[in-house]
């Protein structure tokens, strides 16, 4: 039961309790609210195992991490010296030290935590670093897992990233109401980016796959449920976060192996979040505003339509080439292509295709290979061997190799 109760906690409660002390000291002291969390949850692994689970593990991780964070300052002559003197109040209350871990508290801390490691003087991949460390609980091996990458890589990113925050002297509050406008965009695309980083990832971790765009929502539903952060723009992401949630299970067969949408079975895409996602779309549409994330809302929303009909393709393409025009990508460009070959046939994709030439991308490569299957079969064979020698993941290429069987 401790196996499987302290990850779990350590990834709800490790970021509540970063989050605060870094709101109580300000960011610049950042690396040691993560040691406290840490050597909180270390307490815990020790004495839990000798004796045994507490009645309220969170209340007693709570407590601990009070404790050390008032020990550790304590016996540091910084606290006394300099940091007491940078404390927001000064009253004697304040001088007893008190951390308040009340759920508002905490979901006050982890926003402001959240516009602030989207500050617009770190690289976005730091961002999302920082944001899945800090915020979500992610070890450096999982963070590394993510972006296919190693833990020193990790790790040399996020320290430039707590160095330039501290030499920014980035403050740890909500921004007024001019300053949260001009950071939300980065906000968005950083949350944006890390659901993708789970839905898209080539990494072969389905759990972390999963737990990446988890984390990605609920942090949305953090600017959601803030009145000052509760933009259509936000409303539209939380919308399409929930409509590509609802295929998760779909996705992907029992070995692991990508299933494209016409092939899903629709029987495991979630009712109750194409319902949520819904709900936020109508929400999103209060606003004049038109973003990407409220055309992709409504791209994701028609995919979750389950009839295969001309009028789904046609208002699929005309989204995708409004998509086009307000933020040129070449991914939703070629999967307006799809789109293309379901309304004008796939003589006509190829042909859009072939225009984008994404030789170095392999889905790029497959669908010209689903795309030549009725046109051409030799071509079909080439485009999916050119994808083959592409991919990364064994899945993938298992994948690959099975379409080529049946051509």
């Amino acid at each position: 039961m401790e196996q499987e109760l302290l990850p779990r906690l350590f990834k709800t409660e490790f970021s509540k309790i970063t989050a605060v002390l870094c709101k109580r000291f300000g960011i610049e002291h950042i690396e040691t609210a993560e040691d406290i969390a840490s050597e909180t949850f270390l307490a815990a692994t020790e004495t839990w195992s000798h004796k045994g689970i507490p009645e309220n593990a969170t209340a007693w991780l709570y407590t601990v991490a009070k404790n050390k964070a008032r020990n550790h300052f304590n016996r540091k002559s910084l606290f006394q010296n300099k940091i007491s003197k940078q404390l927001k109040y000064e009253s004697a209350k304040n001088r007893e030290f008190d951390i308040d871990l009340s759920d508002e508290n905490i979901s006050d801390s982890q926003l402001q935590m959240l516009l602030a490691v989207c500050h617009p003087s770190i690289s976005q991949e730091a961002q999302i670093g920082l944001a899945l460390r800090i915020l979500c609980g992610f070890g450096i091996e999982e963070i590394a897992d993510a972006f296919l990458s190693n833990k020193e890589t990790i790790n040399k990113r996020l320290y430039r990233a707590r160095k330039k925050l501290r030499e920014e002297q980035i403050t740890i509050e909500v921004p007024d109401q001019a300053e949260i406008y001009q950071r939300l965009d980065t906000v968005l695309r950083t949350l944006y980016l890390l659901f993708n980083e789970g839905y898209y990832s080539e990494s072969d971790n389905k759990i972390l796959k999963k737990d990446l765009c988890l984390e990605a929502m609920r942090l949305t539903h953090l600017l959601a449920e803030n009145e000052q952060t509760r933009k259509p723009a936000v409303h539209a992401l939380l919308a399409l976060m929930c409509f590509h949630s609802s295929r998760f299970e779909a996705r992907k067969n029992n070995n692991g192996e990508l299933v494209l949408y016409h092939n899903q079975d629709e029987s495991l895409w979630n009712e109750e979040l194409i319902a949520r996602g819904a709900y936020f779309l109508k929400e999103a549409s209060q606003g004049s505003k038109v973003s990407k994330y409220h055309l992709e809302a409504s791209i994701a929303w028609w995919h979750t339509q389950k009839e295969d009909t001309k009028e789904k393709w046609s208002n699929i393409l005309g989204l995708y080439n409004q998509l086009l025009i307000t933020e040129y990508s070449p991914i939703a460009a070629l999967n307006r292509t799809y789109a293309l070959s379901k309304v004008h046939g796939k003589k006509a994709a190829i042909a859009e295709a072939q225009k984008l030439n994404l030789s170095d991308n392999h889905y790029y490569h497959t669908l010209l290979g689903e795309l030549y299957k009725d046109v051409d079969i030799k071509k079909a064979e080439n485009s999916f061997q050119e994808a083959l020698s592409l991919a990364k993941t064994k899945t993938d290429k298992q994948t690959l190799k099975k379409k080529m069987d049946k051509l």
